[in-house]
């Protein structure tokens, strides 16, 4: 028992610990037992492994009592949650200033909460909601087949990650998998080919799932695994293999944990003999890995408790992929990473021809089909010119058809476009325009009260140029005077409301099917999109489907693919903060728009 002395002492560390723990979480704390325990002093980024609470927790109550435990991601504390008061009562007398978990030695601070704990990530141990496409077939092998699959291998090879330390050892079929780069080399096929003992697996696969069937593997690696070895967090490459991946766990249970790029996080029990298959998102959208440690946390009749590893063994199939990764899991695709650094670079390249091609060249050729689609004013826009004080200059940078050029006679509207024929569309409705090009305004310094640019900067090809746009607004308003963009958004169901853009979609797709294989024209490299669809990407080209206007035919002439850069949220915004003497008040959605209001500093 603690003196008076020491229970003060020990009450004031916890006092400045709950300080802690209140800035970052809503959680009170509570002065009688409750359920919900906090420690205060020590979790990940203490060094505090879940494992070695469990295990001493483990050590005052009965396995059954243990509900749940929550470690947030890089912070100095973690959470308890028992089957009753009393229960969490018995772990706090006997760990409370007790138990040396804490960092260098400390022991821990705890104290009782009368609120929920966090819910994220409370429950990863829960095998029955699994990653999207995670298959796991227990007993997929009986002891026999599992004793002569052990004997066969020889694993020689030591595997280094981060520095000298050796992960586990290895032996490669087929090919050799290389660790530096989650693949493998084409041109060096292995002597070894898988052995073929395990085609009898692919016999049972058959019977037991028939949609993999048709999965006859070419590559095999053998790791195995003494307690406390594991391997890293990875992806396997998407470009390398097919769907899925395949792995048979032998020896010993071991946890894996799953990690997507939101942060989601399961932990996912692999029994002996089991055979786990990783297919559709978990395998393209989801890191697995096996931390080092001798023993995991796992779920058993709703309570946790843990369990010391032994010897394990896994035979981790796969089949190379002939052609690039089409998957719809972008983030972690290599095949779209070196797409888009690919894309990136052919438009810093070639932005101005590509703009002049896919973006001044067509709007002269679809012109007079564009202007009779574009009549009705977008209401916002409207407002904001509605907005604006009598007899107030106001330049359309990008007028195209002039729509907006007449809607407030109070006003003094210019406007501006590249396109000749769009501008004889306006001239034949008396309308005051001029030809020039956004990125060099032909007008004084501070001469005008106000400018729009609707649809007009998602056409311009590199990040450089969008922004030279903005400046050129920003340098002809006045100080005071504010503008109006417009750019198309990558995201056409922000707020969780369908753009009108996709609502006249007749076959009702909410998102493109497939990527297009020859990625546009002979002289591009960009995707062509689907129209009415879900953007995919953020620069690709844009089919307008051209008819014959005046006799009112819809019988199609030709598809031209306009260019365009379409915006993330906040991009827009973030690329008005950057000009100087400008400050954004406004940045909203508007029907499958980015929008931003800026006003020039005085």
């Amino acid at each position: 028992m603690f003196s008076k002395k020491m229970k003060k002492k020990i009450q004031k560390k916890i006092n400045r610990s709950q300080i802690i723990v209140s800035n970052d979480t809503d959680l009170q704390f509570s002065d009688t037992p409750t359920e919900n325990l906090i420690v205060c002093n020590a979790g990940l980024a203490t060094g505090l492994h879940q494992e070695v609470l469990v295990e001493e927790v483990l050590r005052h109550v009965a396995s059954s009592s243990l509900a749940n435990i929550n470690f947030p991601s890089g912070k100095s504390y973690c959470f308890l949650r028992f089957d009753s008061p009393e229960t969490a009562q018995k772990a706090y007398e006997a760990m409370n200033g007790v138990a040396p978990l804490g960092q260098d030695g400390c022991v821990l601070l705890m104290a009782y909460s009368c609120s929920e704990l966090p819910s994220k990530d409370s429950d990863p141990w829960r095998n029955d909601h699994l990653p999207p496409g995670l298959i796991l077939i227990p007993d997929f092998v009986d002891e026999r087949l599992e004793s002569e699959l052990l004997h066969i291998v020889k694993c020689t090879d030591d595997v280094e990650v981060g520095g000298s330390l050796k992960n586990r050892r290895v032996q490669h079929f087929g090919y050799e998998f290389l660790y530096g780069r989650n693949n493998v080399d084409r041109r060096k096929p292995l002597a070894q080919n898988i052995p073929a003992i395990c085609d009898q697996l692919w016999e049972k696969l058959r019977l037991d799932r028939p949609t993999f069937g048709g999965f006859i593997p070419n590559q095999l690696t053998v790791n195995s695994y003494e307690p406390g070895q594991g391997i890293p967090p990875h992806v396997d490459t998407h470009s390398a293999f097919e769907d899925p991946i395949v792995s048979l766990s032998l020896g010993s249970d071991i946890s894996m944990e799953f990690r997507d790029v939101e942060g989601n996080h399961v932990n996912v029990d692999l029994p002996r003999r089991s055979l786990l298959i990783m297919s559709g998102e978990s395998r393209y959208g989801w890191a697995h890995g096996i931390t080092p440690r001798k023993m995991d946390t796992i779920r058993l009749n709703n309570s946790l408790t843990v369990r010391n590893r032994g010897f394990r063994v896994s035979y981790t199939f796969r089949k190379l992929q002939d052609l690039p990764c089409h998957c719809k899991f972008p983030a972690l695709c290599d095949t779209f990473k070196e797409e888009s650094e690919l894309r990136k670079h052919h438009l810093q390249e070639n932005a101005a021809q590509l703009e002049q091609e896919n973006v001044h060249k067509v709007y002269n050729e679809i012109a007079k089909h564009f202007s009779e689609t574009r009549h009705t004013p977008w209401p916002q826009v409207a407002a904001f010119l509605n907005s604006l004080a009598a007899g107030s200059i106001v330049l359309d940078v990008g007028c195209g058809n002039g729509k907006y050029l007449d809607q407030n006679s109070h006003l003094s509207c210019l406007g501006c476009d590249r396109s000749d024929e769009l501008l004889k569309v306006c001239a034949s409705r008396g309308l005051n325009v001029l030809q020039c090009d956004c990125l060099a305004l032909p007008f004084r310094a501070s001469s005008v009260d106000a400018c729009i640019s609707i649809a007009v900067i998602h056409h311009l090809a590199t990040a450089e140029r969008r922004l030279r746009a903005v400046k050129e607004m920003a340098r002809v308003l006045r100080p005071g005077g504010r503008a109006l963009i417009y750019v198309w958004a990558k995201n056409q169901e922000a707020n969780a409301k369908k753009s009108s853009y996709l609502r006249q979609n007749k076959h009702g797709n909410a998102i493109a099917a497939k990527r297009e294989s020859n990625f546009g024209t002979e002289d591009t490299i960009l995707p062509v999109h689907t129209n009415r669809t879900q953007f995919q990407y953020q620069d690709l080209l844009v089919p307008w489907k051209l008819r014959d206007v005046e006799r009112q035919e819809h019988t199609t002439k030709a598809t031209f693919l306009r260019y365009y850069h379409v915006f993330e949220e906040r991009e827009l915004e973030d690329l008005c903060g950057t000009v100087p003497d400008i400050i954004v008040e406004e940045s909203y959605y508007d029907q499958g728009n980015w929008c931003v209001v800026f006003r020039k500093q005085c």
